[in-house]
Order: structure tokens, then C-alpha cells, then sequence
């Protein structure tokens, strides 16, 4: 992946207002059943037993050893569970339920066709939606109300809500918060604004190798006080007696970077670059796992250029 560049006219509007991002692309799947709840509770790191119906969290499923397959959102209603995740995932997500989801009475069904999904994104984006209410709820607190006529589920996100509605109907929607004013963005502007927030996203700065507490995964997606799950073991173990290998941290960058550019510190490679964008208020920024003897405030080399860089906190300041 080439550094991501955002228009300033783009980045200001989600500063300050609202932009509206396509992202229907994303993998999306339901699951009925009595025992929805039972089984997907035993395959992934979160709390999907507690969730009441109008509530949902972020979550990662796993391999026997620990290791991130992908990362998933769960948001629970009275008749379903609904999951989506990283187009690229949705495969393993989906074998992973046909697989293991024998004995429970679970159906499956695909959604990524049937439904669209709308990101507003900006601090405009609840009171031009119609639905100031859900500003104060937690994230992915969500609920169904109408805009324009039809039929939503909005969401709530870290950087405004998400509006997921019939395929046919995503025109339409469309059309009507283009109406009232929410501004089209591209993907890059999000992008940035991810890196800023330091939210990892899997297959740029999260893969196979990854255990989630390495990411700073754990307060947002691992629960240390539900039942058994695949891979709790490793995670549990990590979490009250180790040290992970690695942090996820922020990079200042000097120059442009790109994913997959190695990190050194003297003559030692201590990661790679993930996720990078060119911020407008930051400059040049990236997310990495970083070794952890590379101590916050250190300076490191990136590429064979030998761009400077500075290792910081996230999310940045």
C-alpha cells in the first residue's frame, strides 16, 4: 500500500462536519437460531452472551495458538446476530461458522449483497441524520429509524454512525443525505483519520502472526471473564503473565513511507510499516508493531533511505 494522501477541503469536512463513504463492500453475514449466541461466544475473543439486543462489540477470531484470522463487529438484535468484517476476511469468518457451528441451532445466512452499509463520518453526522440520541450511546450502539424513507439500522462508530440498509435502497439513501448536506469522501480521508485514532486494520497492520494484546487489541475486543474460546488460552496466558513481543505504536515520519518498509533501530530490523497516510494536520504518519525494547520517544530508520522516524503513543496527539 502507497502512503494514503487526503484533500484538505475532504479532511475538513469530517473535522468539522460530515462526509459520506460507500463501504458496501464489506462482508456481512446474520445468524438465527436458538443457539447463535451459544456458538459464536465459544469462537471469538469478546462478550456475545451479555450483549442486549440494541448494543454490539468489537471482536477477533482466532487460531488454537492465539494468532488474529481476522476481526469482526457483532451487533445484536432481538431476532439476529449481525457480523461484518474485512472483505478479505469474510471467507474465514464464514468457513469458520459452517465448520464449527454443527450440534447448535444456528443458520447462517450471506448478507453482503442484500445489504448496503453508509458511513457518515464527522461530528455532523447525527443531527444531519435525524438521530442526535445516538451521539450519547457507547459505540456500536445502534437501533432502526427511517432517513428519507427507508429503512436503517444505524450504527454507532468512533468517528460518527454507520447506516446499514437494504442494496436496493442504498441509492436512495444516498441521494437523501447528499441532500441534506453530507459531502461524499473518499476512503483515503478515512483512512487518515483510522491512522490518527491509531485503530489497526487487518490485512495492512494486523495478519496471522498477531496476537490481539500485541495490537492493543485487548481493552476493545478480548473479554478475561467469559467462558472458554479458540485461542483463549494463549491470550489469557499473555495477558496475566507475560510480555508481549511487540506494541503497536505510531510512527512520525520524515519522509513518505510505505506498507511493508522495514524498521531498524541501529543495525537491528524491529518491524515493519502498516497502515500510512499523509495527515494534514500531522504530516507524515504510520501505524507498526514495534519491538518492545524500542522505548516510546526513540527514533528509527525506515526503508533503505534511512527515513527518520519517531516512535509515539497512540492515538496521536
Amino acid at each position: 500500500m502507497t502512503q494514503t494522501v487526503v484533500a484538505s477541503s475532504e479532511y475538513r469536512t469530517v473535522s468539522e462536519a460530515c462526509g459520506l463513504l460507500d463501504r458496501s463492500e464489506r462482508g456481512k453475514l446474520s445468524l438465527t437460531g436458538s443457539g447463535a449466541r451459544e456458538f459464536l461466544q465459544g469462537q471469538v475473543t469478546n462478550d456475545i452472551e451479555s450483549l442486549a439486543a440494541g448494543n454490539g462489540c468489537y471482536a477477533a477470531f482466532l487460531t488454537p495458538k492465539g494468532k488474529m484470522l481476522g476481526d469482526l463487529r457483532v451487533l445484536a438484535t432481538e431476532a439476529e446476530l449481525l457480523l461484518d468484517t474485512e472483505r478479505s476476511t469474510l471467507q474465514a469468518l464464514f468457513n469458520l461458522i459452517r465448520r464449527f457451528s454443527v450440534g447448535y441451532d444456528v443458520e447462517l445466512h450471506k448478507r453482503t449483497l442484500e445489504c448496503g452499509l453508509l458511513s457518515l463520518l464527522g461530528p455532523g453526522s447525527f443531527e444531519l441524520a435525524g438521530i442526535p440520541e445516538l451521539a450519547g450511546r457507547d459505540e456500536h450502539g445502534h437501533e432502526l429509524v427511517e432517513i428519507g424513507g427507508v429503512s436503517v439500522r444505524a450504527i454507532r462508530t468512533d468517528m460518527g454512525l454507520d447506516l446499514l440498509c437494504p442494496s436496493a435502497d442504498t441509492e436512495r439513501l444516498v441521494a437523501e443525505l447528499e441532500r441534506v448536506g453530507a459531502a461524499p469522501v473518499s476512503e483515503s480521508v478515512a483512512e487518515c483519520l483510522r491512522v490518527e485514532r491509531g485503530r489497526p486494520r487487518y490485512g495492512l497492520d494486523l495478519d496471522d502472526s498477531v496476537i490481539p494484546q500485541e495490537a492493543g487489541l485487548n481493552q476493545r475486543a478480548v473479554s478475561f471473564t467469559k467462558g472458554c474460546y479458540v485461542g483463549q488460552e494463549t491470550v489469557a496466558r499473555l495477558h496475566y503473565r507475560g510480555k508481549p513481543n511487540r506494541h503497536l505504536r505510531g510512527l512520525k515520519l520524515q519522509a513518505e513511507g510505505h506498507t511493508g518498509q522495514v524498521i531498524s533501530s541501529g543495525e537491528r530490523e524491529v518491524g515493519h510499516l502498516g497502515s500510512v497516510a499523509e495527515s494534514p494536520r500531522l504530516g507524515h504518519i504510520a501505524l507498526a508493531l514495534v519491538r518492545r525494547e524500542v522505548p516510546l520517544g526513540s527514533t528509527v530508520a525506515v526503508g533503505a533511505e534511512a527515513v527518520g522516524a519517531q516512535v509515539v503513543e497512540l492515538p496521536f496527539a
